[in-house]
């Protein structure tokens, strides 16, 4: 029997990973089991899951920096929204691009941009690096906080 989370919003949790291809996947994994823990809608949480490992691969594939830095991927939910947002220490902005037929990567940024209701990049204000963030509505299909992929275009960076 499942129980109810406590209704106390906005909740909060970041994972500190370190810049490896392992972390990809525990950044998954953990996030899987905090969306169990919050009782998210399945939709939301399986696209959630989706595009944070997308971010997470691109901050250990792409972030060329020193040794030792870490990868920070966080979630947020509130009363009506999902953000999940994941951090490095590249100052380089990610772009979405357009990837040949024949490329087997560079699709990432393009299912943020399809699948998230909002999404963007920007400097971390307190340092070094960037925070790349996804946003999911948790409401109805015809509310204006629906879940990915069914209202307004997505935010360009």
């Amino acid at each position: 029997m499942q129980t109810k989370p406590p209704t106390q919003l906005p909740r909060d949790i970041e994972w500190r990973l370190p810049r490896h291809a392992r972390s990809v996947g525990r950044a998954r994994h953990l996030f899987r089991e905090q969306a169990a823990s919050w009782a998210l809608p399945q939709e939301v949480a399986e696209t959630a899951e989706l595009l944070l490992s997308e971010l997470m691969t691109n901050a250990y594939r792409h972030a060329k920096t020193p040794a030792g830095r870490e990868i920070w991927a966080r979630a947020i939910l509130t009363r009506d929204r999902l953000r999940v947002q994941v951090t490095d220490a590249s100052d380089v902005l990610p772009a979405p691009r357009t990837a040949s037929s024949e490329e087997e990567s560079g699709r990432g940024l393009a299912l943020v941009e399809m699948l998230a209701g909002e999404w963007g990049a920007e400097p971390r204000q307190e340092g070094v690096g960037k925070v790349v963030w996804f946003e999911l509505g948790l409401g109805s299909p015809k509310s204006p906080t629906a879940p990915a992929g069914t209202w307004a275009a997505p935010r360009k960076p």
